[in-house]
């Protein structure tokens, strides 16, 4: 069909060649995670390997065989050990650890709120924070009993540090411009807490709440160790009482497996929650 006639000068539209198709996005995203998982995963596959080939035919008690440790941890946890152990020490765990940091996010923006009651805690707060927390585990006993009040308030007691001056670190470190620019827009200083102060100090306290859920798998395991009849660290105590060293491998493996989970959730909430900080530092490093 001929081009109509639209007089001198004009062009025929020429159709604009296409450009290459390129690889969707998730599918190039999964293969970046893959390559990242097997470059921070290889180590740890190589010495499972290792640990298998080396106590495969080993009759030691001390050391039974991977294998064997892998076998009975099916029969003892799947089937039972759940509901017995893992189950109460999940629960310590998280309302400890809640406790923890909800006392310590208000605590330490109260001492950011209120200059006088920093000054008069803080040799409080000093005195309590150099208290190794497994030594105050007797006092604890006396006051609480050995139920699980007492394994709940020694996590929080324990836990509550590193998110309380991470907190007022924070708080101190943000923005003087960003401060003066709340108080020339008339914002009272609990509005100032809430839309500057707070988000502005969310990086330094999720860092408290990590170190804090490290503190609190800890004093999990050690508050079950004493006085006590269930839990991972009541389980793991009593099969090495028992010379049951099977059972006691598969206690220290359960133990690890739950606490590489719950960092693995705990930096995906991190990251869902400050998606913004992350965006900004990827912007500033562009």
């Amino acid at each position: 069909m001929a081009e109509p006639d639209l007089g001198v000068g004009y062009v025929a539209p020429v159709a604009a060649p296409r450009s290459p198709a390129l690889p969707r996005r998730g599918a190039r995203s999964l293969g970046v995670a893959f390559a990242r998982l097997l470059a921070g995963g290889w180590l740890f596959a190589a010495l499972v390997a290792a640990w298998w080939l080396v106590t495969q035919g080993s009759t030691s008690p001390y050391f039974p065989p991977l294998s064997q440790i892998i076998s009975e941890l099916w029969k003892v946890w799947v089937f039972h050990g759940i509901r017995t152990d893992l189950v109460p020490s999940v629960e310590h765990l998280a309302i400890g650890y809640v406790l923890a940091g909800v006392l310590g996010i208000a605590l330490g923006s109260l001492f950011w709120h209120v200059r006088v009651a920093k000054q008069s805690l803080s040799p409080i707060v000093y005195f309590l924070y150099v208290l190794p927390a497994p030594v105050l585990l007797p006092a604890f006993i006396v006051l609480l009993g050995i139920g699980p009040a007492m394994k709940i308030a020694i996590i929080a007691f324990a836990s509550l540090w590193p998110v309380l001056f991470n907190t007022v670190d924070g708080m101190e470190s943000v923005d003087a411009v960003k401060l003066d620019t709340a108080r020339s827009l008339g914002l009272t200083r609990p509005q100032t807490l809430r839309t500057v102060t707070l988000p502005g100090a969310a990086p330094q306290i999720a860092a408290g709440l990590r170190n804090s859920l490290q503190v609190a798998i800890l004093l999990m395991v050690v508050s079950e160790m004493v006085a006590s009849t269930s839990g991972i660290g009541y389980f793991i105590l009593n099969a090495q009482q028992s010379f049951e060293s099977v059972d006691m491998w598969t206690g220290i493996i359960v133990l690890g497996i739950l606490g590489t989970l719950l960092n693995v959730i705990f930096v995906a909430v991190e990251r869902w929650v400050l998606r913004w900080y992350y965006g900004e530092r990827a912007l500033q490093r562009a």
